[in-house]
């Protein structure tokens, strides 16, 4: 085995050597191991009929993914299974992970729009992640996936789901879905704008399959229950083998999401109207005040709207709460999640001539 990743891919991405060189190996089953960076990992089999990256640590205070991408790039080298897929393993921010905290100077996963100026490591980090999924993309003709791995920072109504980006793509996302349903995830949240995070740089500039998946909630590396993400585990392998996906969980239902708008926070006076600490998927009804700022005043619309990933303490021009409503995609046709050209209009369906906003 490569002695740079004899130690585990986590403890080498952690205390890389000083003089770190570009490696690869090749195991006795014929699967190619590159390690083309700190924190970068490459498999290559004989013959593939996918292009998987697996991406982890882009908030270096979520630890759940990390411990599974290390788990994962393990039991390849020990030949425990063997991909028939590319894969591209990611650990995205060592120092994040030393700190334990979320970043550095700036939200790494607000910089996947294209090539940053380097004002800080992050930009530096986002700048090189692009490059390396580029050039992983650009080397075959397989179809391309990308599951970006975080956990949640709050408690959560749905404690694992998926959010699925926007892009200008046609890409029919049913298959995603049945993967989600297949790892036991709770929920699937369906984007309507664009952003710019690292499974949308994937879905936007390559077509590619693409979530972020929410894993539970923001724990010390190894103080995880990882008992907890077995599913999630075994339907990635299964993926990454071209076997049969496991069956959906028969004890818990699957709740599908459309986001209805993003609140953005422009000013420091902005505030939420409920608590900080609210769970993710707390529900408002219509007419139910959700924040405020500078006398504008955002209240749930018809229907009512449940509140994600609220923030009131990003930085202003961010995201600082997504608001969602339930609906139920017709899975008889192909499901794409296009951005629309009217700023205020997305639909989900093949002819885009039935919107659900």
């Amino acid at each position: 085995m490569d002695s740079q990743l004899s130690g585990g891919f986590l403890k080498h991405t952690l205390y890389p050597p000083s003089n770190f060189l570009p490696s690869s190996i090749t195991l006795s089953n014929g699967v190619s191991v590159c390690h083309n960076a700190i924190g970068v990992v490459e498999i290559t089999p004989p013959k593939a009929d996918k292009a998987i990256v697996v991406s982890s640590g882009v908030h270096g205070d979520e630890t759940a993914p990390i411990e599974l991408v290390d788990d994962l790039v393990s039991s390849i080298l020990d030949e425990a299974f063997q991909p028939t897929t590319r894969l591209l393993f990611i650990i995205a921010h060592p120092d994040a992970i030393h700190a334990h905290t979320r970043f550095i100077e700036e939200n790494l996963n607000r910089l996947f729009a294209g090539k940053n100026p380097v004002r800080n490591k992050e930009c530096e980090l986002a700048n090189e992640l692009q490059a390396q999924v580029q050039a992983f993309f650009a080397k075959g003709s397989e179809e391309p996936w990308h599951f970006d791995l975080h956990s949640a920072i709050r408690a959560s109504k749905h404690y694992m789901f998926g959010v699925v980006p926007a892009s200008s793509k046609a890409t029919d996302v049913r298959p995603l879905l049945g993967f989600l349903k297949a790892s036991h995830m709770d929920a699937v949240m369906l984007s309507r704008t664009p952003s710019s995070t690292f499974s949308w740089y994937s879905a936007e500039k390559f077509g590619a399959m693409a979530a972020t998946f929410e894993m539970g909630r923001v724990a010390r590396l190894y103080e995880n229950n990882m008992g907890e993400f077995v599913p999630l585990r075994e339907a990635l392998v299964a993926l990454m083998c071209s076997e049969v996906l496991p069956a959906p969980s028969s004890e818990k239902g699957f709740s599908s999401y459309k986001v209805t708008r993003t609140i953005t926070k422009t000013d420091d006076a902005f505030n939420l109207a409920f608590s900080d600490d609210a769970a993710n998927f707390t529900y408002f009804a219509e007419g139910e005040e959700l924040a405020e700022e500078n006398g504008t005043v955002f209240s749930a619309i018809a229907g009512g709207e449940a509140v994600v990933f609220p923030n009131s303490k990003v930085a202003i021009g961010q995201r600082a709460a997504l608001l969602v409503q339930p609906f139920e995609p017709d899975l008889s046709e192909p499901l794409y999640v296009n951005v629309e050209r009217e700023p205020e209009s997305i639909a989900y369906s093949a002819n885009h001539s039935r919107s659900l906003s």
